[in-house]
């Protein structure tokens, strides 16, 4: 299982290796923001177009009467572009086109990584529980998609005796 930590690193990855985010130090594609923070109107000054923002998740867990833990974290990452004039439809619908194909490659590039040992922060992405939104903020120009995803992975669940004093 994996730490959220590490789902930061892999994210901020995935927008510094993707050419259509190209996230660097010095030019800021990359953040780690709630939606509500987005919605609410975004004030930074360090944003650059397009970025993809990675969100918190929740989780749960489910056992299914058996011996095995899963840990559910349900979380949420957005692709976003900027247009000027909120009336300007076409361009709005065509950021919406550009980030749905960059999402798609993401996912895809998820996909592969899965595989990957050096990857451990999406082995247990679950593609059958992601969904994509249109989102807008005519506020500060802000359009994309949030796609919300599942990662289901096995908890340990044998006592730790090191993290317990003795009875």
């Amino acid at each position: 299982m994996s730490t959220f930590s590490q789902l930061v690193s892999y994210f901020e990855n995935l927008a510094r290796l993707h050419k259509g985010i190209g996230h660097t130090d010095s030019e800021k594609h990359f953040f780690r923001m709630e939606v509500d923070e987005v919605l609410g109107g975004i004030n930074r000054t360090d944003v650059s177009y397009p970025f993809l923002i990675l969100e918190g998740y929740n989780y749960d867990f489910t056992d299914n009467k058996s011996d095995n833990l899963l840990k559910n974290r349900r979380g949420a990452f957005m692709l976003m572009d900027h247009v000027a004039d909120p009336s300007n439809y076409d361009a709005i619908h065509q950021v919406w086109q550009n980030m749905e194909e960059i999402g798609d490659e993401l996912l895809v590039r998820i996909k592969a990584d899965k595989r990957n040992p050096l990857a451990p922060a999406v082995r247990d992405f679950d593609f059958s529980s992601v969904e994509a939104m249109l989102i807008a903020n005519e506020l500060d120009g802000n359009y994309g998609i949030r796609y919300s995803y599942t990662i289901t992975s096995p908890r340990i669940n044998e006592i730790d005796p090191y993290k317990w004093l003795q009875e």
